[in-house]
């Protein structure tokens, strides 16, 4: 073999080998519905859709290279949100073959929960470990129109069982714009969270604090709560998401007394039936903070159909001085805010 031939012959090797790693096997996606809901055109379109995007985020995070969003069938909300979420750090779908099972609302939009995800950070761990799922929605042609995280599987299945003083869809709706509020905190989108804030939003955080040591007693710790405006939360937020590389917000369901896994998480005013309070319990995890508590939202979802808004965001800790708390009625009820 001539020189040029081995040259030639090693250059070949070099481009098959390249081409081999240039060579994604597609994300098929299967939609399955309840049963006598009717196949659609829609639905085979965001079957194909979801597929296109999953594979175009395996092929960029495999190739450690940006996303291609050129002709990725997804609208301006949609395509900003997964942006933001790999931005902070990237992540691929381990599955060859999604089947999943998707939601058809009334007016023909989809949801699908639980695209599995591994959550690959550069250089340290991600917070609660790296996996996590993923919640799709799209329009009635089958475009997507929203990529968030999902809320735990237990979460969601608790906020579906326990709030049967809520219709089926608005426990749905209630649950997307749960999801959306967490996703946000873990893009670091200060302006999603600002926006879901009412102007007049009424922030309490509760802050354990040690009592000194005196000649009348031993030193005791207790919770302390401050009460912020919008303006105020917005700006400490925004500190906290500058200090740190990256956030993980997780939530999970809990019941009457705090137990994990309990019912009463989702209850709707009998003042006013556009007011919904949520319970949750949170775990905040940070490049250099973490914390364990428990959350209340007063939401208003109003009659005219406008975006839900956020009125009263409360946080306790979970344990002060070694000792586990249980949620504070007067700051994670509804009663507790005349509802």
């Amino acid at each position: 073999m001539t020189k040029f031939n081995k040259i030639l012959a090693i250059f070949t090797l070099l481009c098959i080998t390249l081409n081999a790693r240039a060579e994604y096997k597609p994300v098929t996606v299967t939609l399955t519905t309840d049963e006598g809901v009717e196949r659609t055109a829609a639905l085979a379109n965001a079957e194909r859709n979801l597929g296109i995007v999953l594979t175009e985020i395996n092929r960029a995070q495999e190739a450690k290279t940006i996303l291609t969003t050129k002709h990725l069938p997804m609208d301006d909300f949609s395509l900003k949100s997964l942006l933001r979420l790999w931005a902070v750090t990237p992540f691929f779908c381990d599955d060859e073959e999604v089947v999943e099972r998707c939601w058809i609302f009334r007016d023909g939009n989809m949801m699908v929960s639980h695209i599995p995800l591994i959550i690959t950070p550069e250089g340290e761990g991600f917070g609660m470990g790296t996996y996590q799922e993923a919640v799709v929605e799209f329009d009635a042609n089958g475009k997507l129109t929203d990529f968030r995280l999902a809320l735990d599987a237990h979460t969601a299945e608790s906020m579906e069982k326990c709030g049967s003083v809520v219709e089926k869809e608005k426990q749905m709706i209630i649950l997307q714009y749960v999801e959306r509020f967490r996703t946000a905190y873990n893009q670091k989108d200060i302006n999603t969270i600002e926006n879901m804030f009412s102007d007049d939003a009424l922030i309490i955080t509760g802050k354990v604090v040690m009592n000194k040591k005196t000649e009348y007693g031993p030193s005791n710790t207790k919770v302390e709560y401050v009460k912020q405006n919008k303006q105020q939360y917005i700006s400490n937020l925004r500190r906290a998401f500058m200090r740190n590389k990256w956030i993980d917000v997780k939530f999970s369901q809990i019941g009457e007394r705090g137990e994990s896994g309990g019912c009463a998480g989702i209850t709707r005013s009998t003042v006013d039936p556009t007011k919904y309070g949520v319970r949750l319990h949170q775990s905040w995890k940070s490049s250099n903070y973490s914390d364990e508590g428990y959350l209340f939202l007063l939401w208003e979802f109003p009659e005219d159909g406008g975006s839900p808004i956020i009125h009263v965001r409360t946080w306790q800790p979970e344990w002060a001085g070694g000792q586990r708390m249980e949620p504070d009625d007067d700051i994670s009820t509804l009663g507790g805010f005349d509802l």
